[in-house]
């Protein structure tokens, strides 16, 4: 019998349902969502008094040692910088914008804005780095309009002069910016908390935003989620009641996950403020150059949970092949490991559980949720030791769910309501109400089946987006998510994403989103060769003609039979909403503004050089 390390789970394992007669069921748990504090920062107090000198946050200095922040010094530096942010004239009308990655002053400023009543706005450094028109960062200052706005350093000043009113005040970790007075991290630290602070943290309730969280705008401008404290508050308790080992001990997290993203902060932050945990921020990343410091934090770090998106679990999974420090260092106390962003293939769930009972002698469990932006994140979690690729589990506590057939596609969507889900997006009203149905319930847009239809209490497993789905010219429908994770696994470790094409057309086809640093290592090419030659290199292309092939004589029928397929030689934009700064690949942007690519792609155009057909 495979052995589990044990984890105390529940609160999502059991929910009543109910089905009704226009043919939609509400699921709820069978277990009542607990007491919560009124304001996140309620925890930080909490902790201040029980543990003071527990280290909240710790990041690496420029000598490599660990900076660390205890929860009493933080609650100090965060009382002296709510009172410097109320003195810069910062309201709930003026919110702060913060445009740095993960570091301890961000997560200061941020926890100080929240004490103070003030709304946060955290901003994608790639709006910032690597956008080339700022189009994103300029809508998102425009519509929050900022009081003031923070980054750690110079590295920002083109997108600060390119964004940002002169007379408006800019907070930095260190530099200077060219004829532009700014105010350093360090001066707000010297601020003493006065009479005005306690007013204003008085103030702060369940329903005061907390921060603005703006989606990746992959279709339309991003759109901010109002986030309240009530929606934070409320999630992490139900986080608590699913992961009950979480209160059981401390938490330790060794994270690189952004806090722009409701995943990074909201959630994993959350976990660690609510239960009195630490974290170690993680410099690393999922990228060739960023994976070695990933992998040199878990070889020091054990954490007791452990995030990442797929990308980065098989990276770490490979790296354990001929690495047991970093084995051993990384399950030595790991109760559960958790993945979003995308499907994690099924070698590589494998492999982790391999590694884990080579390391400790017992497997430790993958543990997967389904939640988002709107609703701080997360809303069923799957918890149990037989979880696999695509399951989302049942309701959190305090979580209604509502499953509604879609007639256009066939498919059933999930819709949610509850504490933590958002009154609504910042200055959208219109949106806002086309986001909820009739009795309240967000529109959420995903697509779930039942595991088993039979029995409910199985769960439920993502099934796609209701809006992905197409029709071949033969009326024939297309499930786009199960044969998009089909190409992507095929095509592993290669193929980064795909995008599938055939709209009223006769076949199925595919734009493919190749993994550049992996085709660099097959073609055994440097970093220069341009990735247009590189596609071109005789292994690279063997490769992928064997995945058309195996991709047409794999199909069951016209639905998943491709037909064509493009390997993408140019990138895709993160200004055009193609992709997120996470990597993350939008389908209908792709498609939108690659209309032209794809209509030659069925012209058969023999001048194309990286169309490949398969030989059929």
């Amino acid at each position: 019998m495979t052995r589990y390390r044990d984890a105390h789970v529940g609160g999502c394992l059991h929910a009543e349902v109910d089905a009704r007669a226009d043919g939609s069921i509400v699921l709820r748990s069978t277990e009542a969502l607990r007491w919560y504090p009124e304001r996140l920062t309620d925890c930080l107090e909490q902790w201040a008094a029980e543990v003071p000198t527990r280290s909240l946050v710790a990041r690496r200095d420029p000598s490599g040692d660990w900076r660390h922040i205890g929860y009493a010094q933080m609650l100090q530096h965060v009382q002296a910088v709510g009172q410097a942010l109320l003195d810069l004239g910062l309201s709930a009308e003026r919110p702060l914008a913060i445009l740095s990655g993960n570091d301890i002053e961000s997560l200061t400023l941020s926890l100080a804005a929240m004490w103070a009543g003030v709304p946060f706005v955290p901003i994608s450094t790639a709006y910032s780095l690597v956008s080339r028109d700022y189009g994103k960062l300029r809508h998102i200052l425009g519509i929050t309009a900022p009081g003031v706005v923070f980054a750690s350093g110079t590295e920002y000043a083109p997108a600060i002069a390119a964004t940002v009113p002169v007379d408006l005040p800019v907070v930095l970790t260190a530099g200077s910016l060219p004829d532009r007075a700014v105010r350093h991290f360090d001066e707000l630290l010297q601020a003493q908390p006065g009479p005005a602070l306690h007013e204003a943290h008085a103030k702060v309730g369940p329903q005061t935003i907390a921060k603005l969280l703006f989606t990746s705008g992959s279709t339309r401008d991003p759109k901010g989620v109002i986030t309240t404290h009530r929606m934070l508050c409320a999630n992490q308790q139900m986080v608590r009641q699913c992961l009950r080992f979480l209160a059981d001990e401390p938490p330790v997290l060794v994270d690189w996950l952004p806090w722009n993203h409701v995943f990074g902060s909201s959630h994993n932050i959350g976990i660690v403020l609510y239960n009195g945990g630490t974290l170690y921020i993680d410099d690393g990343k999922p990228t060739p150059a960023g994976m070695a410091e990933t992998l040199r934090n878990l070889r020091e770090i054990s954490p007791t949970i452990y995030f990442n998106v797929p990308k980065g679990l098989e990276d770490i999974a490979a790296a354990m092949d001929t690495d047991t420090q970093l084995r051993d260092t990384l399950f030595a106390r790991c109760k559960v490991m958790m993945y979003a962003g995308a499907a994690l293939g099924q070698a590589a769930w494998d492999k982790l559980h391999a590694h884990a009972e080579a390391a400790v002698g017992e497997r430790v469990r993958i543990v997967t949720s389904l939640g988002m932006t709107e609703t701080a994140p997360s809303c069923t979690y799957a918890v149990g030791t037989d979880v696999a690729a695509g399951h989302v589990g049942l309701p959190n506590p305090g979580v209604e769910v509502k499953l509604v057939p879609d007639p256009d596609s066939g498919k059933t969507e999930i819709r949610f309501r509850g504490p933590n889900v958002m009154p609504g997006y910042w200055r959208l009203p219109e949106v806002t109400a086309e986001a909820f149905d009739e009795e309240g319930f967000y529109r959420t847009g995903d697509a779930v089946r039942w595991l088993d239809p039979a029995d409910p209490q199985r769960g439920l497993v993502f099934d796609g987006r209701t809006a992905e789905d197409f029709k071949l010219a033969s009326g024939t429908f297309v499930n786009v998510g199960p044969l998009r994770a089909r190409i992507i696994a095929a095509g592993n470790p290669c193929v980064q994403d795909a995008v599938i094409t055939g709209l009223n057309r006769n076949e199925v086809g595919v734009l493919v989103i190749p993994r550049v640093d992996e085709v660099r290592r097959l073609a055994q090419a440097g970093a220069d060769l341009p990735l247009p030659a590189l596609l071109q290199r005789d292994p690279v292309r063997a490769f992928f003609q064997a995945l058309a092939d195996r991709l047409w004589h794999e199909s069951t029928g016209s639905a998943s039979r491709v037909a064509r397929m493009h390997v993408l030689a140019e990138p895709p934009s993160i200004d055009k909403g193609e992709v997120t700064d996470k990597g993350s690949i939008n389908q209908r942007a792709v498609l939108t503004h690659r209309a032209a690519l794809v209509e030659a792609m069925y012209e058969g155009a023999v001048a194309d050089p990286h169309l490949i057909l398969p030989q059929r």
